[in-house]
């Protein structure tokens, strides 16, 4: 059967691999010039890197199961530790669940809380929500506010660029629930053989993207598309009729994998209830800024290579970045590709913070500076650096978040040969977006 997969992001690229094993005639049709999505490799100083997300989740197997399958090395990080640049310091990001402390003791030795905040955190109050609620309420509800602005702010900051009063318990954080109804939170530490919580690719998650492609090229069955927009689609007696800028493609199977607001233009008529749900979707804008520094400058070594992987910052402290990761240290391909530059990169822009963005490349670039002379005392130039910018990048899950997709997932059903996957519904990681298009094809295979 001819299936047509609009979007050659990760789920895009991932669902139209399992419809051309299955025995299907697969078109990808992605509307720029290159796949992956928020998967993409840049130079800066001639270092090939990640500018888009450079790990996955290691304790959910999609991802690594995927790169195995194609042959990739995988790789993960080192015994570098990340920081909370908060309060005028750098402070070791105690032991959390999403933000949500595990031993107060340890969070009292980080400092990242007054001592009103730490007060409030032992007077723990335990949660009894009724239905969804956000990640921020709950999380107050146990701690108070301190944790949440200081502590859980940052980490969904990192992950949605969202706002933790809004990011929904159930979609975003759902061990939250079951954890912070307990009369005592505590997690034993892990075991020192458990299992990495993230993974890379080596040389670069972008290169995963890059193998399913080849995979794709290689197979009879397959064909990718680049520069080709999808315009519409409608039913047609055999399927689907697919327009693009270049004329119609006709489909028993289709496949959007593409964000919220494009997938629900495309549906508008084909299935309208599923678009009005679709079109309540958020999204987050956000700038990456990769930066090059010369390992023997005087005091980039003193700043940089002090056994931290980066920092994350809580939005109450008024930054410009909202994360910095120090991407050689971090991963050891990354310093061992430098060949003696320093490779870091920042992060810019939560939702609602989109007017922050809207300057140009060397006002990102400045205010980064700005900000890691503050936080680590750098004062070196820049060997080079690249923004990379990602409109509308992360989805926002929104209290009610499940029940909405729920409600999408209802609607698309009445419309047999159709499926939807990607970064929208049931996760923004890279293992969870490829969850998605399995669900999705399996749905459709069945």
């Amino acid at each position: 059967m001819k299936a047509v997969v609009v979007g050659a992001g990760i789920a895009g690229l991932t669902s139209a691999r399992a419809l051309a094993e299955a025995g299907n005639d697969v078109l990808v049709l992605e509307a720029t010039d290159r796949p992956g999505g928020k998967l993409r490799a840049g130079e800066v100083a001639g270092v090939r890197v990640d500018v888009g997300a450079e790990a996955m989740l290691h304790r959910r197997p999609e991802g690594t199961a995927l790169a195995a399958a194609l042959g990739l090395p995988i790789t993960h990080p080192t015994a570098a530790t990340s920081r909370v640049w908060t309060r005028d310091a750098l402070r070791r990001l105690p032991r959390t669940v999403m933000g949500a402390p595990l031993d107060l003791d340890d969070l009292a030795a980080t400092g990242i809380l007054s001592a009103d905040g730490l007060d409030r955190a032992r007077h723990q109050a335990v949660p009894h929500p009724d239905g969804d609620v956000s990640v921020g309420d709950l999380v107050a509800q146990r701690y108070g506010d301190e944790v949440v602005d200081r502590l859980v702010e940052p980490l969904l900051g990192g992950v949605y660029a969202g706002q933790a009063r809004r990011i929904s318990a159930r979609s975003a954080a759902p061990q939250l629930l079951d954890l912070l109804a307990r009369d005592e939170v505590t997690a034993p530490a892990p075991p020192t053989d458990a299992l990495p919580v993230f993974a890379s690719v080596d040389g670069g998650m972008w290169r995963l993207p890059a193998a399913l492609e080849a995979d794709l090229h290689d197979r009879p069955n397959a064909e990718v598309r680049y520069d080709t927009p999808v315009t519409a689609v409608r039913r047609a007696p055999t399927g689907f009729v697919v327009t693009t800028s270049t004329g119609d493609e006709a489909a028993g199977l289709l496949v959007l994998a593409t964000p919220a607001a494009p997938t629900a233009r495309l549906l508008a008529d084909l299935a309208p209830g599923a678009a009005t749900e679709l079109e309540e979707i958020a999204y987050a804008s956000v700038a990456l800024v990769t930066f090059a520094f010369r390992g023997d400058d005087p005091g980039v070594a003193d700043a940089l290579d002090t056994g931290a992987s980066g920092f994350l910052v809580p939005p109450v402290d008024g930054r410009r970045v909202k994360a910095s990761t120090f991407s050689f240290a971090k991963w050891d391909w990354v310093r061992d590709a430098g060949e003696g530059l320093l490779v870091l990169r920042t992060s810019l822009g939560r939702f609602g913070e989109e007017s922050s963005l809207q300057v140009p490349d060397e006002g990102l670039v400045r205010a980064s500076l700005a900000d890691l002379e503050t936080a680590t005392g750098l004062t070196a130039a820049p060997v080079d650096a690249v923004v990379q910018r990602w409109g509308g990048g992360l989805p926002q899950y929104w209290v009610g978040h499940a029940d909405r997709v729920a409600r999408i997932r209802a609607a698309v059903a009445e419309v047999p040969g159709l499926a939807l996957c990607g970064a929208a519904y049931d996760g923004v990681g890279i293992p969870a977006t490829i969850g998605s298009a399995q669900r999705a094809v399996a749905g459709l295979l069945t």
